[in-house]
């Protein structure tokens, strides 16, 4: 089989980086979920 194709289990998620940070990473990802959804919200009621 080729190393090519071989997952390697020392180096860093490149999107998520250290998996110590799971909660600032989905503590991220809810603000900005959040902060989107009240965006269309404000668009949606003031017709802005």
């Amino acid at each position: 089989m080729s190393d090519h194709w071989r997952v390697s289990r020392d180096r860093l998620d490149d999107m998520r980086g250290n998996v110590d940070d799971q909660a600032a990473y989905a503590a991220g990802w809810t603000i900005s979920g959040l902060a989107t959804l009240g965006a269309i919200v404000a668009v949606w009621i003031f017709a802005i």
